[in-house]
Order: C-alpha cells, then sequence, then structure tokens
C-alpha cells in the first residue's frame, strides 16, 4: 500500500513557475514508476509526465516538453514536477500517480493503483 500526499500548487500569472511535490508513504518507493497527471474543470484527466523507478528515463505529454521536468529523489521517496513558463492552460488540479509498472505503460490512467488527492494549479493571464 503506498499513500501520496501532493504539494505546491498556488495560484500564478502566465510565465510564472510552481514545483509540485509528490510525498510516497513507504518503503518500496524505488519499485515504483511515478507520474504527474491533471484535470481541468469539464475535462478528463489527462497524462503530463512519467519518470522511471530509477529517475533515468521520462516521458511527457507534447504540450509541456520544454517547460515541465520530473524528477525523483528515491532517499526522500519524493517526485516532484517543476514547472516553468506556465500557461492560462495549465490550470487544472494535478495528481500523482504511482504504480508498479514499467515506464512505457506510464501514460493510461488506468494503469495505476495508487492516486494522491490532487493540488490545484491556477495560472492567470
Amino acid at each position: 500500500q503506498v499513500q501520496l500526499v501532493e504539494s505546491g500548487g498556488g495560484v500564478v500569472q502566465a510565465g510564472d513557475s510552481l514545483r509540485l511535490s509528490c510525498l510516497a508513504s513507504g518503503r518500496t518507493f524505488s519499485r515504483y514508476t511515478m507520474a504527474w497527471f491533471r484535470q481541468a474543470p469539464g475535462k478528463e484527466r489527462e497524462f503530463v509526465a512519467a519518470i522511471s523507478r530509477n529517475g533515468y528515463s521520462a516521458y511527457y505529454v507534447d504540450s509541456v516538453k520544454g517547460r515541465f521536468t520530473i524528477s525523483r529523489d528515491n532517499v526522500k521517496n519524493t517526485v516532484y514536477l517543476q514547472m516553468n513558463s506556465l500557461k492560462s492552460e495549465d490550470t487544472a488540479v494535478y495528481y500523482c500517480a504511482a504504480d508498479d509498472i514499467n515506464l512505457s505503460r506510464s501514460r493510461q490512467t488506468s494503469e495505476y493503483a495508487y492516486w494522491g488527492q490532487g493540488t490545484q494549479v491556477t495560472v492567470s493571464s
């Protein structure tokens, strides 16, 4: 069982930066592929980024490539999402997800058993 707690959301202006954090409980953090998803009002939850168990590989949705960076610290049991050059269309609730899966399967919400409660990111233009 893994519990995930996100933090770092807030209200910022377009062009600003935010760093989201997701702290995982348990001793098996390094077994899990970690991901960030987001859900805007009236839209389905969408994949944002995922990182492999060892942190050496990552996937991003095209709309955030070059602006967002996912990273992890397997000692601190934490995954991060550094978000730069934020745009109004990045406004959403951001969720952290975890599961013992290969990175190749990381873009699908159905692959993850463990989810955080979400943190709101609002970007004003």
